[in-house]
């Protein structure tokens, strides 16, 4: 598939069917995703891949509270026989900075602008969900509520400095009630794209 076209139909999948990715077609994900940028190559993230069903079901309990049980897209969602959550690592990016080439001996979190960590692991996930395409697959990208990372961390055994910024469900699409988020289109050039000055 050209880039375009992979551009073009990449969207948010909340609705799959019930057969399995294929082995190539998760490694060429998980493959694509390492190739993101990361600030002085720290490639401060880790993915968390979550297949057997019985492991699924142990993430969908540790991460949905009782409400969400009911909600339109949660059988959908549910049904996705590929996980990965993708977490970051801030640790790897200050103790790369401090290193001799870039100079902050200090590991100072406060000299970045911005969390690069969350950014970096970020990109990463937009590869997924690209590839997921290319792959004639479906993807969504979805967030951990606050509340619910301390029961996913200890289902899931993940180490404090690693910080899940959200997770990518894959699978092959189901027919799909579209989000009404939709009906607002996209924004206007004029409003978002700024040449030469605001």
């Amino acid at each position: 598939m050209q880039f375009q076209e992979v551009v073009r139909r990449r969207r948010m999948i909340r609705n799959y069917e019930d057969r399995p990715v294929s082995e190539e077609a998760r490694e060429r994900i998980l493959a694509n995703a390492l190739r993101a940028p990361s600030a002085g190559f720290s490639q401060g993230w880790a993915f968390l891949v979550l297949e057997a069903p019985t492991v699924r079901g142990r993430f969908w309990a540790a991460v949905s509270g009782p409400e969400e049980d009911d909600s339109m897209w949660a059988a959908g969602l549910r049904r996705a026989p590929l996980i990965i959550v993708a977490l970051s690592h801030k640790e790897a990016y200050l103790d790369r900075y401090a290193e001799p080439d870039k100079g902050w001996e200090d590991r100072d979190e406060g000299r970045w602008p911005v969390p690069y960590w969350d950014i970096d692991t970020g990109f990463a996930s937009l590869l997924m969900l690209l590839t997921a395409v290319d792959e004639q697959l479906g993807a969504c990208f979805i967030g951990i509520q606050p509340e619910r990372i301390h029961p996913f961390r200890a289902t899931f055994g993940v180490p404090e400095p690693y910080a899940p910024i959200g997770f990518v469900t894959v699978g092959h699409p189901a027919p799909d009630v579209r989000s009404p988020s939709l009906r607002r289109g996209r924004r206007p050039w004029e409003e978002v794209v700024h040449r030469g000055r605001w």
